[in-house]
């Protein structure tokens, strides 16, 4: 994961606790707001997918109908709350919009 600033990290997650990836970022600390707590309301924790080891989940409509709302989306845009963490994702690579 790379923050806005370039920054890389590397992030361990457990999996049987049903975490987002907001969550996850959210407890390394790293620069998410997430103001809607991962509501899918705010978009405030808007990503871009750099490199996709397994297939994530469609976005739904609502995540759909925010990230257009964006002006800085990207064709891998995603908002990190409603991306589910699963084995499968290990290697995922992100990178923490800018607001």
């Amino acid at each position: 994961m790379t923050d806005q600033s370039g920054t890389l990290h590397t992030l361990v997650c457990p999996l049987e606790m049903g975490l987002t990836l907001k969550d996850i970022c959210k407890a390394y600390d790293l620069p998410m707001e997430a103001m809607c707590g991962g509501m899918a309301m705010c978009a405030t924790c808007h990503c871009y997918i750099l490199k996709e080891e397994a297939s994530l989940p469609d976005k739904n409509d609502v995540e759909e109908a925010l990230l257009s709302e964006l002006f800085n989306t990207q064709a891998t845009s995603r908002l990190a709350c409603q991306i589910y963490l699963t084995a499968q994702m290990d290697g995922l690579s992100i990178e923490i919009a800018s607001n």
